[in-house]
């Protein structure tokens, strides 16, 4: 089952969630995924590509500054990443959510995108296409494509 809308601002600022269980389940399995593959990452330098959207480099150009840069920020970044996926995690079920569960909702469903439109090599300018189920690479686009829908709504539900 699926709502007009996903998501919905009170007066009181809490915002109502209406998203089907198929869809929960959906968002846990995909969180429990990055949650691995952040855990599994190697040492700074050999960072999984699937990732490098979520640590972008600030010195392109100077490699010895960007392995300084990186070794200073990863363990933050990881450690804010996780935290996030906690807040989800724990508020999965909820059906009402307060505004740092929103911020960590927005930022997990965005490490998702992030991650997954990396994998899958997408741009902005790709648009669905006909759907084949059997295809697994049209069936991880779909789930890009969702998840980039999901974010827009819980932003403009935020008023972000």
């Amino acid at each position: 089952m699926l709502f007009r809308y996903r998501f919905r601002q009170r007066r009181d600022g809490m915002v109502e969630v209406r998203i089907s269980d198929d869809e929960r389940r959906l968002i846990g399995d995909l969180m429990e995924q990055l949650r691995e593959l952040l855990l599994s990452t190697s040492p700074v330098g050999h960072l999984d590509p699937s990732l490098r959207r979520l640590y972008p480099a600030a010195y392109v150009e100077e490699v010895d500054y960007e392995l300084e840069y990186q070794q200073s920020k990863r363990d933050h970044l990881l450690e804010r990443r996780l935290s996030h996926l906690d807040v989800v995690d724990a508020t999965l079920s909820n059906v009402e959510l307060d505004s740092d569960s929103v911020t960590a909702w927005i930022t997990t469903i965005n490490d998702l995108r992030l991650v997954l439109g990396t994998q899958l090599d997408v741009s902005e300018d790709d648009a669905p296409g006909n759907f084949d189920p059997e295809d697994a690479q049209q069936r991880h686009q779909a789930i890009y494509h969702y998840l980039s829908h999901l974010l827009g709504e819980l932003v403009d539900a935020a008023g972000i």
